[in-house]
Order: C-alpha cells, then structure tokens, then sequence
C-alpha cells in the first residue's frame, strides 16, 4: 500500500481521490469561499481556468483503529456564523464519504484559515 492510500473496511483509497471529495463537498457550502485559505496558487488557477484545486495540505484525512477522520482547511465569506458553517460543512463531507467512498467518517474538523470580504 502507498503511503499517500488510506485503507479502511478492507478498501485503500488515495488521499488525492478523498481530497477531490472533501473539497467539492465543501465548496458547495454556502459560505465557504475555497478549500484552503491563503494558497496564491490556487488562486490563480481558480481566476484563469474557473476551477478550484484544493491543495493536498488544505484537507488531511486519516484512519485511527478503523475510522476515518477528516480535516479541511477553508477560506470563508465574511458574514456567515462559524459554528453554523461548520456544521454544515461537516454534514457534507460526511455524506458525500459516506456516499461516493462507503464509508462512515468518525470526525470532520474545520479550520477557518481566512476570510473574503465581499467587493463594494
């Protein structure tokens, strides 16, 4: 097994494939600006392409006597409640797990790294 794999429930799946999950999970919270908070590269990509790459470091994910916990590192709107926004985005990156891996995720950390004012 690779050291970038986890396995879980007798499954190895890639740290990049959960990544690509938990970010677009995340990002389809309303709230949440982008997975990662302050990545200049990312940035870029999201301004010249339309589209958002989460960085590997923006989402941890391990496997702890067999349950998967995750962490997402998130750059948020200016306005939303913390705690409320995190809820939900624990709610949808423990469902779309659950969902496209099969497997139940035992804790989904946020971290708000940065926030977006909106441009008057």
């Amino acid at each position: 097994m690779a050291d970038n794999e986890l396995r879980i429930s007798g499954l190895s799946v890639s740290q990049g494939v959960v990544t690509t999950i938990v970010a677009r999970a995340s990002e389809a919270v309303e709230g949440v600006a982008r997975v990662g908070g302050n990545d200049i590269a990312s940035s870029l990509v999201r301004v010249f392409t339309s589209r958002s790459i989460a960085p590997e470091s923006s989402v941890e994910a391990e496997v702890v006597d067999g349950e998967l916990r995750v962490g997402v590192h998130l750059a948020v709107f200016y306005g939303y409640p913390f705690t409320k926004l995190a809820a939900s985005v624990r709610e949808a990156v423990a469902g779309a797990i659950a969902s496209q891996v099969g497997v139940e995720v035992s804790s989904v950390d946020v971290c708000i790294d940065s926030l977006v004012f909106p441009k008057e």
